[in-house]
């Protein structure tokens, strides 16, 4: 089973993407959703979290996010700890709920799989790339936050084109060209790659 990434910017719409290749029968691991339930259930982390960032961090043994949020809000060196804490558990979830999977391919959804070391288990990656000013649009719109605040955000991450000069493949979702004939073409080429005997090679 080959195990792709799937990544791109803030906005750039690789959840949407993701659930396009989940209408295709394929498995996607939601990078963020998985670090919400290890931030909750993992009592390693947990507590590793409390030792960090106090006992505000956790409410009757439930995440704080609020609390979190506003404890390494802007504060780049108070993220990279926080990202420091949860990525290694979450690339290790990951792990796992890969080996589980019995697909021709299945596919990790993240924000940061360059920056938190997490290709290094995947075999191909795939980016998704939207312009600047429609990332910015989306976020805005989607999470109710200001355009500084998105550009804050862009700051935690690799800049678009070293995201996608890392990536095997890329998904321009630009509101030009339709997505879903691309993710199609590509689901083909990794159910091909997949079924190779002698192993999938770099195309």
């Amino acid at each position: 089973m080959l195990k792709i990434g799937l990544t791109g910017g803030i906005g750039s719409g690789k959840s949407t993407v993701g659930h396009i290749f989940e209408v295709l029968g394929v498995p996607v691991y939601y990078a963020d959703v998985a670090a919400k339930r290890v931030m909750n259930d993992n009592a390693e982390l947990k507590s590793a979290i409390t030792g960090a960032f106090g006992d505000g961090a956790y409410q009757d043994g439930h995440l704080n996010r609020a609390y979190l949020a506003g404890a390494v809000f802007n504060d780049t060196e108070k993220i990279q700890i926080l990202n420091s804490l949860v990525h290694p558990v979450t690339i290790r979830d990951a792990a796992d709920w890969f080996g589980q999977q019995r697909a021709p391919y299945a596919v990790k959804e993240a924000a940061l799989i360059f920056e938190s070391g997490a290709d290094k288990m995947l075999d191909y990656v795939i980016g998704v790339s939207s312009p600047e000013s429609l990332r910015i649009q989306r976020a805005m719109e989607r999470d109710k936050i200001s355009a500084d605040a998105v550009m804050s955000r862009m700051q935690q991450q690799l800049n678009e084109p070293e995201k996608l000069r890392l990536c095997h493949y890329i998904i321009f979702n630009d509101e030009r060209q339709m997505v879903i004939p691309q993710v199609l073409a590509l689901h083909d080429k990794l159910i091909a790659m997949a079924s190779q005997p002698a192993g999938p090679s770099v195309q």
